[in-house]
């Protein structure tokens, strides 16, 4: 399945695309890749989700941390940590949270690696299972998922992750 057939309607979330630059896929380098703002409610805060899928990773061609991708467009981090989401299967998976500014803007952003059904928020476990699954299973796909909402004036980072949260079940 390519990423552009992920669904544009989620529960109650609808989505509409948000095309890619062709500096930033230059940038991304080979993979598939969507980006989609969804919205609960019109009056409400959207969640932006963008998927990421390596289908293969070498040198110089692997996930872009967004530790680097945010400052680079400007985005300052005013908080970082991890939290703990459950799946649906009952598990419980590490992501990375993070609260950015750009001027009087601010976003909360989550974020997680993910291959061969394997979660890890830890960018150099990441690439560690990268070189073990390489050799393992000779693959070496593997995929980003990061989760951005706004903070609207006066909202605590902990509504704007319960927002988050709401959308990821």
């Amino acid at each position: 399945m390519e990423l552009t057939e992920f669904p544009l309607t989620l529960g109650d979330w609808s989505g509409t695309d948000v095309p890619i630059t062709d500096d930033v896929r230059e940038i991304l380098g080979p993979g598939d890749f969507v980006q989609r703002v969804y919205r609960h409610a019109p009056e409400e805060p959207s969640v932006d989700l963008f998927l990421a899928y390596f289908p293969t990773q070498r040198t110089g061609a692997t996930v872009h941390s967004p530790q680097n991708c945010l400052p680079g467009a400007g985005w300052v981090p005013v908080e970082s940590g991890q939290i703990h989401l459950p799946q649906a299967d009952g598990k419980i998976a590490t992501v990375n949270r993070y609260v950015i500014a750009k001027g009087s803007e601010r976003r909360l952003v989550m974020y997680w690696y993910q291959a061969h059904g394997r979660i890890t928020a830890n960018e150099y476990w990441a690439k560690f299972y990268l070189v073990a699954d390489s050799i393992r299973l000779n693959r070496s796909d593997g995929a980003l998922v990061r989760v951005i909402t706004p903070l609207v004036q006066g909202e605590e980072p902990d509504k704007a992750q319960q927002r988050a949260t709401e959308f990821l079940r």
